[in-house]
């Protein structure tokens, strides 16, 4: 099972409008400037340790060692990225129609978890599944794992 995530106010908030986990220790905090959504270590080590894929998809042009490095310093290994430009060169390539800013079922991704209505509604037009993450939700976590489990059960 593959599960992905965007990155801007989905797991990378802004700390005055989310509750987001402490910033890294110095001298990291002034590397890593993206501050976690509360709870985001907890959930991406959950898929981690229960073989789920764990992908970020992300229409941002942070590089892919950024991306690796950041995660990494909170104990979570992502196993693949998308970004921007990887989006560019690999869904939209030379199409003349606009494909949607994401494609997780170009790259067979069960599950995309993203803060952006427009990212949900294509998903029901392009037949992809989005779990579409509130700024308020409390139990988005449980949420999820509850969603990736259902998922698990449908595909076997």
């Amino acid at each position: 099972m593959i599960v992905s995530f965007d990155l801007d106010e989905t797991l990378f908030v802004n700390p005055e409008k989310v509750p987001a986990e402490n910033s890294l220790n110095f001298p990291l905090d002034r590397i890593y400037r993206d501050r976690l959504r509360k709870g985001t270590p907890e959930l991406l080590q959950w898929i981690n340790h229960n073989n789920i894929q764990l992908w970020i998809y992300t229409t941002s042009f942070r590089s892919e060692r950024y991306i690796k490095s950041i995660f990494r310093h909170y104990g979570i290994k992502i196993d693949n990225i998308i970004n921007g430009k990887r989006h560019a060169q690999e869904v939209q390539k030379n199409n003349t129609e606009i494909l949607p800013s994401k494609y997780p079922s170009k790259y067979h991704i069960d599950l995309h978890v993203n803060d952006e209505i427009s990212v949900y509604q294509n998903g029901i037009s392009y037949g992809f599944r989005v779990y579409l993450l509130k700024e308020n939700d409390t139990h988005w976590i449980n949420n999820i794992r509850k969603e990736i489990l259902r998922i698990q059960k449908l595909k076997i």
